[in-house]
């Protein structure tokens, strides 16, 4: 048995090693796209310190799973790939990879985009920034509802 298609970890991640196991043996990959997300230092204009990341340990990955499932039945792709870390996290480090395997490229960055899109929106994580202000939560945005709106699917996070 291969990799699994959902990992929820505090631990770092290497793409390399993660795009190596997703395209491992299959000789039918000709097109691998991959999308990495990262802490930054600022959020709707305030410093951001810190990130930590809270979720439902196997509500979350059943979520991502179905966003998977979702994706295998829009688009023509081989494999998909999503870890996203949780707990303490400061700018500059890694904190989601989608990577997606298909025949040919057009499949593959469809379906990593909609992934991403999905997990910005749908997916059960708590983000709490520390602000020079102090602590706050974050909430999905108008913006990201639009994102997921391009692919039919209607949300409501503002």
């Amino acid at each position: 048995m291969g990799q699994p298609r959902v990992s929820i970890q505090t631990q770092d991640f290497d793409l390399g090693a993660e795009v190596a196991a997703l395209r491992a043996h299959d000789k039918g990959v000709g097109a691998v796209c991959s999308f990495v997300g990262t802490v930054r230092d600022r959020n709707d204009g305030q410093s951001v310190s810190t990130l930590e990341l809270e979720h439902y340990p196997g509500m979350t990955e059943k979520a991502i799973e179905a966003m998977i499932d979702e994706a295998h039945r829009r688009f023509d792709i081989l494999g998909a790939r999503v870890v996203h870390r949780v707990g303490l996290m400061q700018p500059l480090d890694q904190i989601v990879l989608v990577a997606v395997t298909s025949a040919h490229r057009g499949q593959s960055f469809q379906a990593c985009e909609f992934i991403m899109d999905y997990l910005k929106t749908q997916a059960p994580f708590w983000k709490k920034e520390q602000t020079p202000e102090g602590a706050r939560w974050v909430d999905a945005r108008v913006s990201d509802d639009a994102a997921l709106a391009r692919w039919g699917i209607t949300a409501s996070n503002a």
